[in-house]
């Protein structure tokens, strides 16, 4: 129905396991071209205001040229959201302590996105504490383009620790996450976690429908 313009949006997944329920809609609806890669990004309310967590749900060990991908979808889907997005590409390193390995990918797409994308805020690779604690930051890596407010956007070197964090916050800090909302996708689809509460549906309907809109505005 809503590749044939009979819906504007679906939300799913509450019923069935997530890789079942996104199957159909990579085959049906599909990938936007510009990035052609999804991602799925979870929003944090908290009293210092939103945070968005991604990749959370869909891609496993994203190379250096993925994780820009999914920085940008990230980016360009915070925006939609009013919020000036300020992206730490998160690991368990801080700006080359540690060689090799997930911390040298996180630098390696950092450079890129310094290069390609100089009008987005981002920094990295960066240790979460550190990333979200701007006198922290200031103390000990005052260079960083992070420095003067701190991250608000949290992009994962994979997708264990993205889906973990969010997962751990939800239960033991009493905070609100909604979502999961999928970016890249050509039209508003959203899959939702298992078992998903009706306030979690109803907040991601909301988000759906100003997707959708959002994304009819672009054609």
């Amino acid at each position: 129905m809503v590749e044939a313009g009979e819906a504007d949006a679906l939300i799913t997944g509450v019923t069935r396991k997530y890789k079942d329920s996104i199957r159909p809609s990579l085959q049906i609806i599909g990938v936007e071209e510009k990035i052609g890669k999804i991602a799925g990004m979870y929003v944090v309310l908290t009293k210092q205001g939103p945070y968005f967590f991604s990749d959370t749900t869909i891609n496993q060990n994203p190379t250096a040229e993925e994780l820009v991908d999914i920085a940008v979808l990230t980016h360009n889907a915070v925006k939609e959201f009013n919020v000036e997005p300020r992206i730490a590409m998160l690991s368990y390193s801080n700006f080359g302590s540690v060689s090799g390995g997930s911390p040298e990918n996180v630098r390696k797409a950092v450079e890129v996105l310094h290069r390609d994308h100089p009008e987005i805020i981002v920094d990295g690779d960066v240790q979460a504490n550190f990333a979200v604690n701007p006198a922290l930051l200031n103390e000990q890596f005052p260079f960083t383009k992070l420095e003067k407010k701190g991250a608000n956007t949290l992009v994962f070197p994979n997708l264990s620790s993205g889906n973990i964090s969010y997962k751990l916050l939800q239960e033991m800090s009493g905070l609100e996450v909604i979502g999961p909302v999928l970016l890249g996708m050509k039209k508003s689809v959203h899959i939702m976690q298992l078992g998903a509460s009706v306030r979690e549906i109803v907040n991601m309907t909301t988000i759906a429908v100003v997707d959708a809109q959002i994304k009819q505005a672009k054609k």
